[in-house]
């Protein structure tokens, strides 16, 4: 087969089709930048397990006297200091617990201050309203029931809460984004291959009589199909090549310049550049075996070349 006739005949297919070829290049760079940015989603948001449940913390927080009031859990009164003390040596000797903090009433007036201060809330409370709490870092956040049998129901103790819930909500619902991004991602491909089983039939058509003066001088099938199926390869890896650059920009320009999201919300730890580079073989690679593969299988069964 000659490189050359197969050369030519991709620029006539291409330029003869030139609006369903600038549509296939479209939806095939949309799809695959939702492709790529779904993985990266999953790689950011495992990066983020990683580096908040390291973090998270289990805290015990303290009856004081308006709950002894309106709390059924401090109904015998706020905690007394030998209850503190036997809370602490509790939390201590647990093989669990790597480290305690404890935050009294006025460290938790300051903090609250600090983080709602324009709150109207915040100019009605005192420090007394505030609750002391034992801050507890464990060696495997998957352990927090064993902190919450412990404790929950005791003398003194108000109630024990774990971060690591509110965290997994927040991967919940980053996982849904996710999804939806995939299922998006999936319609846009069924579309991308509908228009380029359109393309290959057009061009197909408009080139009958070519292929049947091929066909009677005794050309194979594959050497009437190869065009055909180079065509939609190479709009694809331009859909591929676009997609690629949308992911570097966005890297590039929100992540790390630009916008500059990763110096700004310096508490999310944002995947690099490797996950990016990880990714981008795969587009293109996918870029090129899908329309190929979608324009092989619609010339053997819609024309029979």
């Amino acid at each position: 087969m000659r490189a050359q006739f197969v050369l030519s005949e991709i620029r006539v297919g291409l330029r003869r089709n030139l609006t369903m070829t600038f549509a296939v290049v479209v939806s095939v760079a949309l799809s695959l930048a939702l492709f790529g940015g779904s993985l990266l989603m999953s790689d950011q948001v495992s990066t983020m397990k990683g580096y908040w449940y390291d973090k998270v913390n289990v805290s015990i927080f303290l009856c004081n006297k308006s709950d002894a009031t309106s709390d059924p859990n401090c109904a015998k009164g706020a905690v007394t200091e030998d209850q503190r003390k036997q809370i602490l040596a509790d939390l201590k000797k647990m093989p669990v617990v790597q480290q305690v903090l404890y935050e009294s009433q006025d460290q938790a007036y300051k903090h609250y201050k600090q983080q709602f201060g324009n709150s109207p809330l915040a100019s009605s409370l005192t420090p007394d309203q505030m609750q002391e709490s034992y801050r507890i870092k464990l060696r495997d956040p998957e352990k927090y029931q064993v902190i919450a049998s412990a404790f929950n129901g005791r003398d003194g103790v108000q109630s024990v809460q774990d971060q690591k819930g509110i965290l997994d909500n927040l991967f919940t619902l980053l996982g849904y984004l996710n999804w939806a991004a995939r299922g998006v991602m999936a319609v846009m491909l069924i579309v991308a291959m509908l228009l380029i089983v359109n393309t290959v039939r057009v061009s197909a058509f408009s080139r009958r009589r070519e292929t049947g003066i091929m066909r009677l001088v005794g050309a194979s099938g594959f050497y009437i199909q190869a065009p055909f199926i180079m065509e939609a390869a190479v709009a694809g890896v331009i859909g591929g090549t676009l997609a690629c650059s949308f992911l570097v920009i966005v890297q590039y320009f929100v992540i790390d310049h630009g916008v500059a999201l990763s110096h700004k919300l310096q508490l999310i730890n944002f995947v690099g550049w490797d996950a990016v580079a990880a990714k981008l073989p795969l587009i293109l690679a996918t870029s090129f075996l899908f329309p190929a593969l979608a324009a092989f299988f619609a010339l053997r069964k819609y024309l029979k070349v």
